[in-house]
């Protein structure tokens, strides 16, 4: 009997079930998303100095909603577009989506680019037991110890109980809301592996933003400043970067392996400490530093661990 054949990882590219994996081109799309993602956070934590979060976040939801509205006329149209199967999940993706973008857009604010975004990382922990609750998915020792050793490093981050005056207690609420952001990320990662079961990319789009105009103006109103020509243009820059990164995510991990691309999306910290001490003059502290490595440390180890045992789940049905 002969050995089933492996595919060659080291090729441009390589065909793995019913995809076609190109793990270069699928790096260099993660690297744009980060790239864009980190002018993102820059406008959002420059605009954060005179316009509320929530302001911000109406304007991020409605940018996004104008830029994909133009697909669905090249996709039967804005009523098959808007088409769903499952209207509740989508309401309540719509929800969690809301919130999260909320939170995070409040820690860039309140905290230096690279806690904010070290902390976010932590969405990749919270994923394990979210999907051992929620999708039944069987949890091992050694990702649960993983994901364990992982909230130590955001312990570290958060630093619980050290009492710094009042500019101390404002960092801790924007890094309990930088976690907040963390943990509806996951959960929303759990409800998009559902509903793409039932509905296509840019109707989770759609829904996801048109929820969260609903949802984010109420608050908004009450907050409302008028922003000026600076400021206007700096908001319709955010939510056009904020697309666009979040499109070349979505191809980067449709066209690679998460596993093998996922240390790329990494280089977000770099960026972000580097706007940070270059803008804003931010430089990570030691806790910081140290929180963020065993963080980002332990997301890898799961990613890599999950991809081994989805190979050995694929080696044993072959």
């Amino acid at each position: 009997m002969k050995a089933k054949q492996q595919p060659d990882t080291q090729q441009p590219s390589f065909k793995k079930g019913d995809r076609v994996i190109d793990n270069r081109r699928a790096a260099l799309w993660l690297l744009a998303s980060a790239t864009l993602f980190t002018f993102t956070n820059i406008l959002v934590k420059t605009l954060g100095q005179t316009l509320h979060p929530f302001e911000i976040s109406f304007f991020r939801a409605a940018v996004a909603l104008a830029v994909i509205l133009p697909i669905f006329w090249r996709t039967g149209g804005l009523r098959a577009g808007i088409a769903t199967k499952i209207p509740l999940l989508q309401l309540t993706r719509g929800v969690v989506g809301s919130l999260a973008m909320f939170l995070g857009f409040y820690a860039i604010v309140a905290l230096p680019l690279a806690e904010a975004q070290a902390i976010s990382f932590s969405r990749n922990l919270f994923l394990v037991p979210l999907a051992a609750i929620i999708l039944s998915e069987a949890v091992g020792l050694r990702r649960a110890l993983a994901a364990g050793v992982g909230f130590i490093g955001v312990l570290i981050m958060l630093r619980p109980g050290m009492d710094v005056g009042s500019l101390g207690l404002a960092l801790s609420i924007g890094a309990l809301a930088a976690l907040g952001h963390a943990f509806l990320v996951a959960l929303a990662t759990i409800l998009v592996s559902i509903a793409s079961r039932y509905d296509g990319p840019v109707t989770l789009m759609f829904y996801t933003n048109t929820v969260s105009i609903a949802l984010i103006s109420i608050p908004t109103f009450f907050v409302w400043q008028t922003p000026n020509l600076n400021e206007l243009w700096m908001l319709v820059a955010m939510g056009i970067l904020a697309t666009i990164s979040h499109n070349c995510f979505i191809r980067a991990f449709a066209l690679g392996e998460a596993s093998v691309i996922a240390p790329v999306d990494y280089s977000r910290l770099v960026f972000a400490a580097i706007a940070g001490w270059l803008i804003f003059a931010t430089v990570p502290d030691a806790y910081t530093i140290l929180g963020a490595l065993i963080i980002v440390g332990s997301s890898f180890y799961i990613l890599r661990r999950e991809a081994y045992l989805a190979s050995d789940r694929d080696t044993s049905k072959g």
